[in-house]
């Protein structure tokens, strides 16, 4: 629970930080596009610290009792599932007490980071665990309400927050390097294109998720008739 707390802490604190540069940028930089720029400057070197911070508190949680082949593939695995098609790295230490691990992800981001050698379950508490499911995030578009993609958040993030978080997500997806490749090959850049195509752990670092379940048809109520 305390990790919990303090993670929806940690955001709030950083989306007040947000609005507190927008409201000051007009008054020292006067000319919109200048404020602007430095905004989602502020804005990108924010979101990129917490990716790796999150990246180096994932490599905690993996369990590494060895470098013999069968954990090592173990490591890749784990890797693998959190970041989907990204190149992956892992290189034994000199020292042969850690795994040095690497992640180059489609938008050109460098995740680099170590797992430490150390026995199961080693130095953790009595407290378990606290792993945040995934509740239901289904969005669609003003212009067709009815087309509607069911998308996955953490349990703790509102609707609002999680909005927000894929609306600057899909910004950044086509700033990216391989969304400017995107372009230039004349993809449409659209949401339904950008959700095809973002790497699900652009989305995992935020607390969403691409497919959260299998939509069924909306079922449509009709009134009950009136008795007689």
């Amino acid at each position: 629970m305390k990790e919990k707390k303090s993670t929806k802490s940690k955001r709030d604190e950083q989306v007040r930080l947000l609005e507190l540069l927008r409201s000051i940028l007009p008054k020292v930089a006067p000319d919109p596009a200048l404020a602007d720029r430095i905004y989602h400057a502020f804005e990108a070197e924010l979101r990129a610290k917490n990716r790796v911070q999150s990246f180096e508190k994932f490599c905690e949680r993996i369990e590494l009792p060895d470098l013999e082949a069968k954990s090592l593939n173990e490591v890749k695995l784990q890797l693998a599932a959190g970041f989907g098609d990204a190149d992956l790295e892992i290189e034994p230490h000199e020292s042969g007490e850690s795994l040095k691990v690497g992640v180059s992800l489609p938008d050109g981001t460098q995740l680099r980071s170590r797992i430490l050698v150390r026995p199961p379950a080693a130095d953790r508490g009595d407290e378990p665990e606290v792993t945040l499911k995934f509740v239901s995030f289904p969005v669609s578009l003003s212009g067709d309400p009815e087309l509607i993609w069911a998308l996955g958040k953490r349990e703790n993030m509102t609707g609002e927050e999680a909005g927000i978080a894929l609306h600057k997500i899909e910004e950044e997806f086509w700033a990216s390097k391989t969304g400017q490749i995107l372009i230039r090959d004349r993809v449409d850049r659209s949401f339904p294109e950008f959700l095809a195509r973002v790497p699900a752990g652009m989305l995992a670092d935020s607390g969403l998720k691409r497919h959260y379940k299998m939509p069924e048809p909306v079922k449509i109520l009709r009134g009950a008739s009136k008795q007689k």
